[in-house]
């Protein structure tokens, strides 16, 4: 696996060096649009709307479309005052109960490796969750947004797992389920017999997608049979097969790096100040980060693995 982070999960007086490496895979059998009488792959044309004329990469723009049909179009500067967190920190607000933290507030998982320096300190994090049966709610800035996570033990590595934003998950409101329903006691008494008769330990593992191994059997057919097209005449004369794949993994790369020097300078600028803290003195904005980022710089690479912190400020309220 590659980390597509690095960072440290803050606890504490404790900094634990981490990577973040994604927990998951997506198995999903995708297939691509082709011309059907010659297998050719269908390539996709930025055009305008209005004009109808081809528009070149450089020449696009974010903008965002109001309730009412209003555009407001953006430029790099409308984003260089925007607050932004810490220093690729994964901030632990505050430890509760694990039976507390609803399932549906769940996003994508990531496992957390320890650098080779900070076993120890993650370790002790690692078996104070299990021991406590806590959950770390914590904030961090990944994919470029600020995300709410869930800090959680499997087995003896921690996982990240990011979280909707309680206004993210909608309202169960069905006026069906509104009224009273009568329910027999002869009634309920069957369906606990049934649970009952079907109970069993989860094992996920008994468990496969019957549809893809089927679809993948199909392809595996067709090939057999010959029924295939040369490569060449799907990806065009000159190979450059689409030109709308995008490689995530560059993206990705390619905003932390540049990032890193506004984020890391902003938590050296702040003299090590808790991240809560800093959040009631007032937002850190990327401007200020960029600001400080040659004080950045000269920062020892020999830093211990468990720094000093000032104790955390209470938020008010």
């Amino acid at each position: 696996m590659r980390a597509m982070w690095k960072g440290s999960v803050s606890f504490g007086l404790v900094n634990v060096p981490v990577k973040m490496y994604a927990a998951t895979e997506d198995h999903d059998v995708r297939f691509h649009q082709v011309h059907a009488k010659d297998g050719g792959r269908i390539k996709m044309k930025r055009t305008c709307s209005l004009d109808g004329e081809p528009v070149e990469y450089a020449e696009l723009a974010k903008a965002y479309e109001t309730e009412t049909g209003q555009v407001v179009v953006m430029d790099e500067s409308d984003f260089a005052d925007l607050p932004v967190p810490g220093v690729r920190e994964i901030d632990v607000l505050e430890f509760v109960p694990t039976d507390q933290v609803d399932p549906l507030l769940y996003d994508r998982a990531y496992y957390l490796e320890p650098d080779a320096r900070a076993v120890k300190p993650y370790a002790l994090l690692r078996e104070a969750l299990a021991s406590t049966d806590r959950t770390a709610i914590t904030k961090v800035f990944i994919r470029s947004k600020t995300q709410l996570a869930a800090l959680r033990v499997r087995g003896d590595v921690l996982v990240l797992q990011t979280m909707l934003w309680p206004d993210e998950v909608r309202a169960a409101e069905f006026d069906v389920l509104d009224g009273e329903v009568d329910v027999r006691p002869q009634e309920l008494a069957m369906a606990a017999s049934l649970v009952e008769n079907l109970s069993a330990d989860f094992d996920p593992s008994q468990y496969r997608d019957e549809y893809r191994e089927a679809l993948l059997a199909v392809i595996e057919r067709k090939l057999a049979g010959g029924a295939v097209v040369p490569a060449a005449a799907t990806t065009g004369a000159d190979g450059g097969g689409d030109s709308l794949v995008v490689d995530l993994m560059a993206a990705l790369r390619e905003s932390v790096e540049r990032t890193k020097a506004e984020r890391a300078a902003a938590d050296s600028s702040d003299g090590g100040t808790p991240s809560a803290a800093r959040t009631a003195s007032g937002p850190k904005t990327a401007s200020g980060a960029r600001n400080a980022s040659s004080a950045r710089t000269a920062s020892s690479a020999d830093e211990k693995t468990t720094t000093a912190k000032p104790k955390r400020a209470r938020k008010a309220g």
